[in-house]
């Protein structure tokens, strides 16, 4: 079965370049706000979550927090996708329970690897 991936990010050049990575190895639905984000929560469970952190209304650090509130969200594993480089960005983050913090602009085929971590366990090649 096809594993499902919310790609929540309000640039949509992120979101294409992410489509362009990852839409081949897992079914894709992409999101231009964390409130679009919360509504498709309401329909589908995904198996991974990629998060901006920057966003306007609401930012992947409120965001996560609403998440980790929800037992039935809170075992999602989120990645943040972001382009802050501070490594007190990255800490706080992963202190906010994020498996990963993934630096933009990120490589292709090393957010598949990732990804694919988070939902299988074994990178692909």
């Amino acid at each position: 079965m096809e594993k499902t991936i919310f790609v929540v990010d309000d640039c949509s050049f992120s979101l294409i370049v992410a489509e362009d990575a990852l839409g081949k190895h897992f079914n894709l639905i992409t999101l231009s706000s964390a409130a679009k984000m919360f509504k498709a929560l309401n329909r589908i469970t995904p198996d991974l979550i990629l998060l901006d952190v920057e966003m306007p209304e609401m930012t992947g650090y409120e965001a996560i927090k609403q998440l980790m509130e929800n037992d039935s969200h809170s075992k999602i594993p989120i990645l943040f996708l972001s382009g802050m480089t501070d490594p007190a960005d990255k800490a706080y983050g992963l202190g906010l329970g994020a498996k990963s913090f993934i630096t933009k602009p990120f490589n292709t085929s090393a957010l598949l690897n990732e990804v694919n971590n988070h939902i299988t366990g074994t990178p692909r090649g």
